[in-house]
């Protein structure tokens, strides 16, 4: 991984969509070796949250950061990672990061992976206090809608289910029920879907459908499940976008401003 993709997940920017592939929800515990300035500093006991095909999400009691080199070992198995990722550490996933294999490197939970297959939870929990999703990215429900949404910048990757067709979009609006994104090439109204999201530096995996279509350029989509393990990363996304981002306090100090020297 290049200086100036690593920079980027260190400031939080959307990166490129990553391909839909397999992620598995499993805790394994694992040893990690911390490597700082050509060395081994110490050995840790850590547990994955997940994992898949390029490497997996971990939680350390260490401060690590965006570039830093780990080994990951588990029995006789041992890959040297890099961190691409770290969780805000004033947000519920603190102590989270995630970790990709460098070339050459195999991941150690390569058993695991072929043997088991990933589970998905409804968007919405059964049960005798459920109540349908009156308003997940429909067309034209501004005074129905039960979640808000959020202006955000970001990768999308849909696949259809049980088709071929595939598409590439970016994400402009999210909520707890659904999503707006644009592409060149839209999918039919009804069309059931896998679609991973790629946002404020972490990937959420959900199944749902294509609600709706807006003027050939964007398509609104109803979630239904989520990837067994993908609901805190979303709840974190989400919790990240209701905070005020530091330049709009920023505009609002120039706007004081300015009305103060009218004032005076």
């Amino acid at each position: 991984m290049n200086d100036e993709a690593i920079q980027s997940r260190q400031d939080g920017a959307p990166h490129d969509a990553a391909p839909i592939e397999k992620l598995i929800h499993l805790a394994l515990p694992v040893r990690l070796t911390h490597m700082q300035n050509g060395g081994r500093d110490g050995l840790e006991m850590a547990c994955t949250y997940d994992i898949h095909p390029r490497g997996a999400r971990l939680l350390s009691v260490r401060d690590v950061k965006v570039g830093d080199l780990v080994t990951v070992e588990r029995g006789r198995h041992k890959s040297v990672c890099q961190i691409v990722w770290t969780a805000d550490p004033n947000s519920a996933l603190r102590g989270q990061f995630t970790v990709e294999c460098v070339e050459g490197s195999r991941t150690p939970w390569e058993e695991e992976l072929r043997q088991m297959e990933e589970q998905y939870l409804p968007v919405i929990p059964a049960g005798p206090n459920r109540k349908p999703v009156m308003n997940a990215f429909r067309k034209g429900d501004q005074n129905r809608r039960r979640r808000p949404r959020f202006q955000v910048e970001g990768g999308a990757d849909l696949a259809e289910i049980g088709g071929q067709s595939r598409v590439e979009g970016r994400l402009e609006q999210i909520s707890e029920y659904g999503c707006l994104i644009s592409a060149g090439n839209l999918l039919t109204p009804g069309t059931a879907l896998r679609l991973v999201l790629n946002m404020c530096d972490v990937s959420v995996a959900l199944r749902g459908h294509v609600r709706y279509t807006a003027e050939d350029r964007a398509m609104g989509v109803e979630f239904q499940e989520i990837r067994q393990g993908d609901r805190p990363l979303l709840g974190y996304v989400l919790d990240r976008l209701k905070k005020p981002r530091a330049h709009d306090f920023a505009d609002l100090e120039v706007v004081t401003e300015q009305l103060a020297a009218i004032a005076g």
